[in-house]
């Protein structure tokens, strides 16, 4: 099963979790698995269309996905996936 690391920013909505397994063959699955189980969370990753948001940067073993197929990778059950939120500020 996939392995997902939730950026620190996030772990509230995900009962402090900063790293879970999730049954996903799609990088799109695994966001929307993760939105499912914790709803509170879906607001802050996902947009009114059930896409990434766009200060998300997202990692499957250590390459960015636009470098892959974008969300629509495949998932092996050995792979890391790594949230990455965008920090601002001035």
């Amino acid at each position: 099963m996939p392995t997902v690391r939730i950026p620190t920013a996030l772990k509230y909505y995900v009962d402090n979790h900063s790293e879970m397994d999730i049954p996903a063959s799609s990088v799109t699955e695994l966001l929307a698995a993760l939105a499912t189980r914790y709803p509170s969370l879906k607001f802050h990753l996902l947009d009114s269309d059930g896409n990434l948001r766009r200060h998300f940067t997202v990692f499957v073993n250590g390459e960015h996905i636009r470098d892959l197929n974008g969300l629509d990778i495949a998932l092996g059950p050995d792979d890391k996936i790594i949230l990455l939120a965008s920090a601002a500020g001035g």
